[in-house]
């Protein structure tokens, strides 16, 4: 009998069907992901899954029994776990006060904080998931609060245990450890239900798929007997091509160059200390590291989001360290943003005026000094339709687009335009394998077209894949420039952890 299974799940918001249907079925002891383009409704499934949303239609069964969940409480005490992909953390907190929130031990009407730590150390020596239970949260590296994570989760004796993109942050060595705990958890008879885009991964770590398209389940595939093609298949409907072809940069002039550039922590240790680079004409340059080493504050210091405390920037020649964005941008900076929410989208505006923003005053958006209404709508129409963004039309507000949607949104107006330097952060994270490959392909080609672009990613396997240079960061300082033929998944990752091959 199943551990947990879906059965018909239906979920619409107004007249989008997100869920159609859907059914799942996750045996006890079993690593089974969940995959599926962007819109598919993967995490509408896992919400309700979880309680965080109540289904229009058809039910949820744990062992063969019906269950309702109306809230994330409900699913808890019926043994379900969720580690979300931002994580549900208190950062002032400590670990066992994290782990323990909302079902403390108790001494009398007071929390037992010794019996609440040793409960946290032994729990952690159990599953062999190294943490202090006395650090501060806030403090800790991605790994490590990911592990935190799936602590709180096990503290509560969940049986099922989702987890969303949970690689999404991770260094290769934080990875494989982390599916070292997913296979023990396994072999304790746990369940564990990954929701993943990345196909290595789904081929490592699952035992069976399942592959969700628009809002339906359209295949259920044993992982050893399924090729990456075949999953890709089931995802969107048709072949895609695994390997980003590309030839050799033919790099020009510096385009984009930072020179001891340095941004002030708040400790006295900067989080961007003393920072060269340069990235010239039809050259891709990547920057790896684990979340939190500086990248994003070196990112918001190039495009004017912060100011430097220190160094200099220069776009195409110019020296644009005290200018402000809109200044850059003519200087020739297009950007990518991290958060696509938050910095590159205005969520009540509508798709059409997103796809504008920054370039609304210039040919051909803008006539005679006014904003020519028909054009922007034409060119996001077409914009639509080449990034296959699913928005009923271009008129309607894109803060109600899934991730995914919303990512290509502000991909595909960075792309749009002719600026000679593309800083592209995260470009493809929330994408789909099709969507992902449709990127890739975009930047290459902008490469080629003698645009110089620098990427930023949490994905290695991304990086490695496009860059012509590759730098390492770490605790915000460059350790390393390699070319394209020095770098690889092991000797990256090792820098990513501070270490090289002789430290190791």
């Amino acid at each position: 009998m199943p551990e947990i299974e879906a059965v018909g799940i239906v979920k619409r918001y107004g007249g989008l069907v997100a869920n159609d249907g859907v059914d799942l079925s996750v045996d006890r002891g079993e690593i089974h992901g969940v995959m599926g383009e962007n819109g598919a409704g993967k995490t509408t499934l896992m919400s309700i899954l979880f309680g965080l949303q109540t289904p229009d239609a058809g039910e949820i069964r744990i062992h063969g029994a019906p269950v309702r969940f109306h809230s994330p409480i409900d699913a808890m005490a019926a043994g379900m776990g969720m580690v979300h992909q931002s994580f549900k953390l208190f950062a002032s907190l400590e670990v066992w006060e994290n782990i323990v929130y909302g079902a403390e031990p108790r001494r009398g009407p007071f929390i037992d904080r010794r019996a609440a730590r040793a409960q946290v150390a032994e729990l952690a020596g159990r599953h062999r998931l190294a943490v202090d239970p006395d650090a501060t949260v806030g403090e800790l590296s991605v790994g490590v609060r990911q592990r935190v994570e799936i602590l709180k989760a096990l503290y509560r004796d969940a049986r099922v245990l989702i987890l969303d993109e949970p690689t999404a942050v991770l260094t290769p060595p934080e990875r494989d450890a982390l599916f070292g705990v997913l296979r023990r958890l396994a072999a304790e008879g746990r369940t564990v239900l990954l929701v993943t885009h990345k196909l290595h991964e789904a081929a490592a770590i699952t035992d069976r798929v399942t592959v969700l398209r628009d809002g339906r389940t359209v295949a259920v595939l044993r992982t050893a007997e399924t090729s990456a093609r075949d999953i890709i298949r089931a995802m969107i409907g048709r072949n895609v091509n695994l390997i980003v072809e590309k030839g050799p940069a033919q790099a020009g002039a510096p385009s984009l160059a930072a020179v001891d550039l340095t941004v002030a922590g708040a400790a006295a240790k900067p989080v961007v200390d003393r920072v060269s680079l340069t990235v010239r004409a039809g050259e891709i340059v990547g920057i790896a590291g684990v979340a939190g080493n500086g990248q994003s504050e070196l990112v918001e210091a190039l495009v004017g989001l912060r100011p430097p405390d220190g160094g200099r920037v220069e776009i195409c020649g110019i020296d644009v360290t005290a200018a402000d964005v809109e200044t850059r941008r003519a200087a020739g900076l297009a950007y990518v943003p991290e958060d696509r929410a938050a910095v590159g989208s205005a969520l009540t505006a509508s798709a059409a005026d997103n796809l504008a923003m920054g370039f609304q005053r210039a040919a051909p958006l803008a006539r005679g000094g006014l904003i020519n209404p028909v054009a922007i709508a034409e060119r996001a129409r077409a914009l639509i339709r080449r990034y296959a963004i699913r928005i009923s039309s271009e008129r309607a507000a894109v803060g109600k687009l899934s991730g995914g949607n919303l990512q290509k949104v502000v991909v595909a107006r960075e792309l749009s335009h002719d600026a000679p330097v593309l800083i592209a952060e995260q470009p493809t994270r929330g994408l789909d394998i099709g969507a992902t490959e449709t990127i890739h392909a975009r930047l290459i080609a902008e490469r080629d077209n003698g645009r110089a672009v620098l990427l930023v990613s949490a994905e290695l396997a991304e990086i490695l894949a496009l860059s012509d240079r590759v730098l390492v960061m770490f605790e915000g300082r460059v350790l390393a420039d390699l070319a394209q033929a020095e770098a690889d998944e092991d000797s990256v990752g090792l820098l990513m952890a501070g270490r090289t091959w002789e430290s190791a």
